[in-house]
């Protein structure tokens, strides 16, 4: 997870120090939002998770999704591959059945077909992250946080979603209706529209 964050940790550290952004991240870029956070909290405005893992202060920063993992019975995967790698690294790699039932169940069907074409291995971190210590309320707590819900994701449900908001509730929450897990394509405009208005809120 520290290598997958490291080009957004070399953004902000490149920052003018009077200057702020706003972080976005979607599914598990919202770990990589929290470590950016915890690092570099004078230089964002406002951290907006859309439909994503957002970890909280008291627990470890695999907490939600280790619990995620394992609530989630063998069939809700729908043949979707674990392969370990590494010296106890886990990644998974998306059946065509659970890109399409799961993730894109809102998407343009040549959306779809483009990402089984494209698509690789990922992980969740589990590992990984679980060795971190805990994100710090002087750090990560300290920047504002928005949270999209996204009411029809199949992926990270409305229900989980909801769980996260109620364990280390968010300064704004909204919702959007009609999307999936991956917003930016199932229904970008209405995305951007919820983007805006965070910014205008928080930057």
């Amino acid at each position: 997870c520290d290598q997958y964050t490291e080009p957004l940790l070399k953004l902000l550290s490149s920052l003018p120090s009077d200057e702020k952004v706003v972080l976005v991240g979607q599914s598990t870029g919202g770990l990589s939002l929290a470590i950016a956070m915890d690092k570099f909290p004078d230089k964002i405005s406002v951290a907006v998770f859309a439909t994503a893992f957002m970890p909280d202060t008291k627990n470890s920063p695999a907490f939600v999704v280790d619990k995620f993992f394992r609530e989630a019975p063998p069939e809700a995967w729908m043949g979707t591959e674990f392969v370990p790698y590494g010296e106890d690294g886990v990644s998974m790699s998306f059946s065509p059945e659970f890109v399409k039932k799961a993730v894109y169940t809102s998407s343009p069907k040549e959306d779809i077909e483009l990402v089984l074409l494209l698509k690789r291995p990922g992980s969740l971190f589990i590992n990984e992250l679980s060795k971190r210590e805990k994100f710090s309320e002087k750090g990560y707590g300290s920047v504002p946080r928005a949270f999209i819900v996204s009411k029809d994701d199949k992926a990270l449900t409305e229900e989980y979603q909801r769980w996260m908001i109620d364990n280390y509730p968010a300064d704004y929450v909204t919702e959007m209706e009609g999307t999936d897990h991956i917003p930016m394509i199932s229904n970008p405009q209405l995305l951007s529209k919820r983007l805006l208005e965070i910014g205008k809120k928080f930057a």
